[in-house]
């Protein structure tokens, strides 16, 4: 397949790139619709999401992790640096079937820094090198082809490749921390037979948002693979 067809479009991005876009364009719209679908049931035990956040700690026996609120929506984390769950507008306060699945998975990273699940560490341990890799793999890749280093390019085309080695380790790293959270609700009684399915349904579609996100980043590398791989071969 020649990278630009006809009036100089880039194929690869439109076959490759695109459909994974437009992938990740519908899991955005899907975990936004799910959430606000189930924020509109309470659970009956009345839980905010910060006492289920608590409740999932205190299954789990960890202790020493901060639960905060923040301003926002959809912008609930874990911050490891300072211990902290940090729960938005829409998760902190509220009752409702999709903020307890929100909390408790942000509580599942907590439980999963304090077990020691190597994964999650090893997710932070690459940040900085991701970084780096990121901001560094356009300007080598350019400079590759201007001097017509295959080396350069070969190290630009590695440092583009962290991005997808980081997406590849958040996946399993998002999906753990939802399984913890859906047993801590299960085991804990958090929420009812009926209510389960809903949080459930809440984490599963934010999971496809990793999914998404996975794809992009491995059809972006394919791409440039494509285009950049066998530059210094063929000179």
């Amino acid at each position: 397949m020649p990278y630009f067809g006809y009036y100089g479009i880039d194929m690869y991005y439109i076959v490759l790139v695109v459909p994974c876009l437009l992938l990740a364009f519908w899991a955005q719209g899907k975990v936004k619709s799910t959430f606000s679908r189930y924020e509109q049931v309470m659970n009956r035990r009345g839980l905010t999401g910060a006492q289920a956040a608590e409740a999932v700690l205190r299954q789990n026996g960890v202790t020493g992790v901060r639960i905060e609120w923040v301003a926002g929506k959809l912008n609930d984390h874990f911050d490891p640096r300072t211990n902290t769950i940090r729960l938005s507008n829409a998760v902190y306060s509220s009752t409702s079937v999709a903020s307890i699945g929100v909390a408790a998975h942000e509580a599942g990273h907590a439980v999963q820094y304090a077990q020691g699940y190597f994964p999650i560490k090893l997710r932070a341990a690459i940040i900085p090198v991701t970084q780096i890799g990121s901001s560094a793999a356009l300007p080598l890749l350019v400079l590759g082809l201007v001097l017509n280093s295959g080396m350069l390019l070969d190290i630009g085309i590695l440092a583009f490749s962290l991005s997808t080695v980081f997406q590849l380790i958040t996946l399993p790293v998002e999906v753990n921390a939802s399984n913890r959270a859906l047993t801590a609700i299960e085991q804990g009684g958090l929420l009812t037979d009926e209510e389960y399915p809903m949080a459930k349904k809440t984490l599963t579609a934010a999971a496809m948002t990793y999914v998404a996100a996975l794809a992009v980043s491995l059809a972006q590398l394919l791409r440039v693979l494509l285009i950049f791989g066998g530059r210094n071969r063929d000179d």
